[in-house]
This record gives structure tokens, sequence and C-alpha cells, in this order.
């Protein structure tokens, strides 16, 4: 068998030009009526057809004059006004009559027991309270240029200045097409080895966001002969067509093939990380793009590589805003590729901080926590710590303002109080990362987060949390907030055919572990219970398989990726797994006295403190919570 190799290498900008200039991308317009034209982007300008107002008109309810007949009015001479000689009276919005330059308002009449007359007590201007013709719009002005994305407020204008209907650019129809034996539709008989089908729904809200009409066909397997008839079929009906997976040079992969088979691939592999195996090609005058199976290679190709094709179609296409910010840890690059690092953001200290998420191209939920995107060059080793870097922003920076930045230790009920904090005020919100209880601390030292959780316990005192944040962080004003006492354990699968008292079972069953990373507190217990039965690391099979999450630990056993792990109960409960104690700890809270005034924190502390909160503590079972709040200055 021949091995299937990339044929380029190009970097992103190389590949975009070259194939640019291989399209012949031929821009089509239609007139649709200016109501139904949201979003829609103006292929020509739009010129007024009538004036607004089209005539002199009255800007208040009250009466018409001639404003001459006014002057000399004051407190201690009124002026009398005849109904029909001196005045008609008008409403706002009316015509006013020719002989007439002047509308007085209602409040300003003084009226007697003759309803025909009036008196005033002031003079008035010339056209005053009047809308004078072409005040808003005069006929022939020129409303929204071309190339314009329209607004609510444009629809009005054109409305107002007498137009109908508008030309815009089409919007281009983009099939996608599915491919991959592993994946199925969302069903609720899922089984081992099935992968839910969800790229196309991205891709088509992404489509859709652009301006663009998704078409989504069924899942194709991996059959070339099958490709290739939906493909056809595709290009037949739509303007760009997007093949998902398949783009790589494995055994499977036959996008390449199938694109090559009917038309011409121009470019296979460019320098983008994640993203690499992107195939760029055209069948019958069509764009037909190969993009990537792993969601955040998809994602990043589906940016950087399809939206610029799609936006040329309608000859539009808006930058992402971009910000400053300082980040966190050091980034390193291969040099071999442009590389996309996704981020979290926080307003810490009057800095913007960047914590990088996790980089693995299939790691979904790193697009969902991230707020921006560092672009990493190509040929370009990466950042240190500390270093300002520009992201470019995937959230508005008012949200990134008033997000509360919590690092430090995981535990299920920061997941929860997130959820109640939005549900609250629409307005602060919290972002967690999860980098064990000596990372929270670390950040907290170099001024990268807001507050921090933590769960460390002193080998020397048996003591939690204060003698470590003394030990590490004696220079700074802290604030220590008792947050619960939750149990620890050993969790394992139901029903299964052996039983675990303690640790030391784990060690003589031989079983096959899942533990925390580095720094977590739940790792220190653990090595502290190993040290305390005489248990050495290595004698315990999976010790150096680390997880980031409680959750994270408990979906490995569940999925019987390992047969026990350390965690807390909460954890065991939601993942439906037995769990046996091994020991409870503090899970605390802890922060620069200062940030005790940010409104961000008040609101979490407000929520943590709330009732509808402890009954969730409650729910998820685990946790004491007799001192919650209580503050310990440090």
């Amino acid at each position: 068998m021949t091995e299937k190799t990339y044929l380029t290498n190009y970097s992103i900008n190389e590949a975009l030009e070259i194939y640019k200039e291989k399209l012949s991308i031929k821009k089509q317009t239609e007139e649709i009526k200016v109501k139904d034209s949201l979003g829609r982007i103006s292929s020509e300008g739009v010129f007024a057809k009538v004036s607004n107002p089209f005539y002199n008109c009255s800007a208040m309810d009250g009466i018409a004059v001639t404003a001459e007949k006014t002057h000399g009015a004051n407190e201690k001479n009124h002026i009398t006004l005849k109904k029909g000689t001196d005045y008609v009276e008008v409403d706002t919005g009316d015509p006013i009559p020719e002989k007439f330059n002047c509308v007085i308002m209602v409040e300003d009449l003084i009226r007697g027991n003759d309803h025909d007359e009036v008196k005033i007590c002031k003079s008035f201007s010339t056209w005053e309270n009047i809308r004078s013709l072409g005040e808003d719009i005069i006929e022939t002005t020129l409303i929204i240029g071309r190339n314009h994305k329209i607004r609510a407020v444009d629809i009005g204008a054109m409305t107002a200045g007498g137009t109908g209907k508008i030309k815009v650019y089409k919007r281009p129809v983009i099939g996608i097409i599915p491919t991959g034996d592993e994946i199925v539709e969302l069903n609720e008989n899922l089984k081992t080895g099935d992968i839910i089908e969800f790229n196309s729904k991205m891709f088509a809200a992404q489509t859709e966001e652009w301006g663009a009409i998704p078409k989504v066909y069924g899942i194709v397997r991996d059959n070339l002969e099958e490709i290739l008839d939906t493909l056809r079929k595709a290009v037949n009906e739509c303007d760009i067509v997007i093949l998902n997976a398949g783009s790589s040079a494995g055994r499977e992969d036959y996008s390449y093939d199938a694109v090559k088979r009917l038309g011409e691939v121009y470019i296979h592999g460019i320098a983008i990380k994640p993203g690499k195996p992107t195939i760029l090609g055209e069948i019958d005058g069509k764009p037909v793009i190969g993009v990537p199976g792993y969601p955040v290679s998809a994602y990043f190709v589906m940016e950087n590589l399809v939206k610029p094709v799609v936006t040329q179609f309608l000859n539009y296409e808006e930058e992402k805003e971009e910000i400053e910010a300082v980040l966190s840890r050091r980034v390193m690059s291969s040099l071999k590729y442009l590389e996309f690092i996704r981020v979290k953001l926080g307003l810490v200290n009057k800095k913007i901080i960047a914590t990088p998420l996790q980089r693995g191209a299939g790691t979904t939920m790193s697009l969902v926590n991230c707020d921006g995107v560092l672009e990493v060059p190509q040929n370009f080793e990466g950042y240190e710590k500390g270093e300002t870097v520009k992201i470019k922003l995937l959230k508005k920076i008012s949200e990134i303002k008033n997000t509360l930045v919590l690092t430090g230790s995981h535990d299920p009920i920061l997941d929860t109080a997130s959820d109640m904090m939005r549900n609250k005020s629409f307005k602060y919100s919290l972002a967690s990362a999860h980098v064990g209880s000596m990372g929270g601390i670390m950040a907290l030292k170099n001024e990268e987060c807001h507050i921090t959780t933590m769960h460390l316990l002193d080998e020397k005192t048996g003591e939690y949390n204060i003698p470590i944040i003394k030990k590490y962080l004696a220079d700074k004003e802290l604030t220590l907030i008792k947050f619960v006492k939750r149990t620890q354990g050993i969790m394992i699968k139901k029903n299964i055919n052996y039983k675990i008292n303690s640790i030391v079972d784990i060690k003589e069953k031989n079983l096959k572990f899942v533990n925390r990373q580095k720094g977590s507190g739940t790792r220190v217990l653990f090595d502290y219970k190993l040290k305390e039965a005489g248990i050495n690391p290595e004698e315990i099979s999976g010790y150096d398989r680390e997880e980031f999450t409680h959750l994270a630990v408990a979906a490995a056993i569940k999925n019987s990726d390992a047969d026990c792990g350390i965690g807390v109960y909460s954890a065991a409960k939601i993942m439906d797994l037995d769990f046996i104690p091994i020991g409870d700890e503090h899970y605390d809270i802890v922060l620069p006295s200062e940030y005790l005034e940010l409104n961000s924190f008040k609101e979490f502390f407000e929520i943590i403190k709330s009732d509808e909160y402890k009954k969730k503590l409650n729910e998820m079972g685990g946790y004491e919570f007799g001192d919650l709040g209580e503050m310990v200055k440090l």
C-alpha cells in the first residue's frame, strides 16, 4: 500500500492568496424587501426617493400661527389670537398651512371662556416647533452606501426615505458533508466506538452567522464511491462545499481522492496548528474545502480559510477585535506552524491577563471556555510568561472586564456558582481555570487572578491551607473565606467483583489508577495517604496518568479506562460511581483583601451564601458548609 503524504505546506496567507487566484467567484445580487434586509450586504448605494418629512409639519400639539403676530407678547402684555384668522389647531405631524410659520405648544396657551380665542404671554420665533421639509432626510441624499451590512436603523432610514426594495448580494449556499464510519447522529442508543457527529451543526451555525445559507447532508461512510456521489450532488446544489473529516493522510481518508477525481486540488497541507490537513480545491468552478475532523482543527480552519471564501461571495468581511494582554504562562511553539492558542481573559489589577487553555485538536470545551485566540506565528519560538501579546477577541471586552477570574482547585460546585451568577444579573460571570491548589497560589502571587480555591494539607501541622498560604504568600494582605468541608475518597465502578476498603487495596489488587495533576490538593492528599500507608508511588499502576478535574477522573473510571481514582463524593455521585471515603478536607477561597470590594466578587459571595446555593450543595452531597462565608484575615 502506498503511503499518502501531504502535497503542500504553505503558510496560511500564501494558501489563501493562491486559492483566491485560482477561484473565479462571481458575486450575485438579488432584490429583496427592505423590511427583510437585516444583516444583508448592500450591493449598491441607496438614495432617498422622498424627503422626510416631505412637507412642513408640526413638531408639537398646539396651534399654527404667524410668528410676527406674537411679537411684543410678555407677562404684562398678553396678545389675543382668534381661531381661523390668527391660528389653526394642529397635532404633532399635521401639515402646516402655507400662511403660517410657527407652532405654539398647548402648554404655552392661556384659554378663557371663549373657545375661539387664546392668549399668549411671550413671543415666538419663525419655524419654532415646526419640522421643515427634509429636516431628517432630503430627497436624493445617500442613506447607505454599497457593501454595507444593514442594521435596524438603516431599515428605518431607508423606509423613511421612500425605499421599499434594495439590491443585496446573494447569500451563498454552503454544502456540508460529514464523513466517517465512526460518527453517528445524536441518539439514546450510543455504544462504545460511536462518536456523535456535531461538527456539521457547528459549521452550519458559523456559516449562517457569516451571512450564508447552510445545507447539511447526511453522514457519508468512509467509502470513496459514496463520497463521490454525495459530492457531485452537493456541487450541483451549492455554491461552496465542505467535506468534513477524511482530509488527512490515513488509509481511510478519501477527501483528497474524491476532490481530485471530480476536479482540482490546489492545496493539501497548510502550516497551521491545529488544521494542517486542510484541502483547498475546486469542482465545476465551485470551491470545495476539505476540513479536518477534530473539532478544534475544524473550527480554526472554518474561521481562517472557509470564512474568507464565503465573504468573497458577500463582498464583506468583519475583522475580529484585538486587545493586548499579559501571558500568565509560557507558550512555546514547534516553529513549523502558525499555531492558534485558546486563552481565558480577565481584568486583574488593571491588566488583561491571558491564561492559555488545553492545546489539543479535540478539546471542544476549550473553544467553549476561551475568550480569545493568541496566534503564534510560524518560525517563531513562542512567548514568555509575563510578555504582552495581542489576542483576537471571541467575546465582548465588557464581558471580560466583568469576569471574576478564579484560578485554582476544581470542584463541581464552582460550575454551579458560575451558572447561578449568569442567571442572576447577566452582567457578571465567573471564569475558572483548573490548575490545582498550588497553581492557584502561584497565580495569586503573580497577580494573575482575583481569587483562588485550595485544599492543601500541611503535613507537619495537619492543618489545611493557612500554613501553606503563609509560606508562599506572606508578603500579601489576603483574606481566606471558608467555603466547604468535603469528603475525598476512592471512586470505583458499581457492581464490580472485587472489594476495596482502602488505598492499600489499590496496590495489592494491582488496580489501574487515574491520578490528579501535580500541584493539586487531591494529589497532595493521595501522596500523604500513600506515605502514611508505606506505599511507594511507583507501586501504583497508573500513578503517572493525570487528569485536571474530579469529573475527568470520574469519567475515566465510568468509561473503564481506569479501575479507580481519588476524588470528591459529588463527582462520584454525578457519574454514578461507588465511593469509599478516605478523609475530609477544607476547600477554601483565598483572595487579596482589596478584591472584597469588587462588584463581581460581591455577587459571587452573595450567591454562595444564598439558601438556593446551599440547597444545591445538599443535593450534590458530600459537603458540609456550616461556616461558609466566615472570613479570616491573613
